[in-house]
């Protein structure tokens, strides 16, 4: 670590400050909560311009703050200076702050609402599905530039937290990172991937009676899956093909990437080769890699 002009630490290997943003009723209190967990300094809440000068003090040489993650939504429109500002002027300043974006589905939203009986803060006179439509344009820009986008629309608090701590596993690692989900197509598929692959092809372990209750986690389903025709070549290709793009993400600014492997039920392929894919990737060292399963505990 080394220091600029103005005591900030300015090293790739100082903390990256977090920005937690994203949709009213998207859960950003709740990743607040998984940040403030895990040793993080969490402001909630703040006028953008406060943002920027409360990242100016925690990074300073000499601040007792080692990690911190501000939270700040589209309430903040009412101070001056846009919240895409904020990001762009904490870049400006070699902070390069890590972009947590969390949305949720439009009914999904509404039944959050409804749920605890508030309005959206731009709904004003309107419904609420207005409120929602007009923070989806404010947002859009930021959106854009965030380096990992989490949709909760089908996550409990418990899966958000394994989401999160999935996504931003090791912030203070250099590589790229990638993070493998597996999921249930009858469930809807994850709007958070930049890839989706679809293991359907391969045979389904629930139709044998003594695999039904196992897991693609538990050996006796992943052996199944991954000795089926075909799944080993798969994998050696997804593998491949992950590899090969990885450089074009970094020269686009992208160094969170999350892929998305789908089955029927999210129970049993996709889990298995998700799991076999994440092991190749690990044991090439190029990136650093976490693994989820986001329907495995569904039914």
């Amino acid at each position: 670590m080394y220091l600029d002009t103005m005591g900030h630490m300015t090293s790739s290997s100082a903390p990256r400050p977090v920005i937690i943003t994203g949709m009213s009723g998207g859960g950003l209190s709740s990743a607040a909560n998984v940040f403030e967990d895990k040793g993080y300094f969490v402001s909630e809440n703040l006028p953008p311009q406060l943002g920027l000068e409360l990242m100016d003090m925690a990074m300073a040489a000499d601040s007792p703050v080692e990690k911190l993650a501000v939270v700040t939504d589209v309430r903040a429109r009412i101070f001056r200076g846009s919240l895409i500002d904020f990001i762009e002027q904490a870049r400006e300043r070699g902070y390069n702050p890590f972009i947590l974006f969390l949305e949720a589905r439009d009914e999904v939203l509404i039944k959050r609402f409804d749920s605890v009986r508030r309005t959206h803060p731009l709904q004003g006179d309107n419904p609420l599905h207005v409120g929602i439509a007009r923070e989806r344009a404010e947002l859009a820009r930021v959106r854009e530039t965030a380096d990992v986008i989490i949709d909760t629309s089908n996550l409990s608090i418990h899966d958000l937290r394994r989401a999160i701590e999935a996504s931003v596993s090791d912030l203070g690692s250099e590589n790229q990172h990638v993070t493998l989900e597996s999921f249930g197509f009858k469930h809807g598929s994850p709007r958070d991937a930049d890839l989706i692959f679809d293991v359907r092809f391969l045979p389904n372990p629930y139709w044998i009676e003594e695999l039904r209750e196992f897991r693609g986690v538990d050996r006796p389903v992943s052996d199944y899956v991954l000795s089926r025709p075909g799944a080993d070549e798969f994998i050696d290709g997804v593998v491949d093909l992950l590899s090969s793009m990885m450089g074009g993400y970094k020269h686009e600014g992208k160094d969170f990437v999350t892929v998305g492997i789908g089955c029927t039920g999210g129970h049993h392929r996709s889990v298995a080769v998700s799991e076999e894919i994440g092991r190749r990737l690990r044991a090439r060292g190029e990136v650093d890699v976490a693994v989820m399963h986001r329907d495995l505990k569904r039914h």
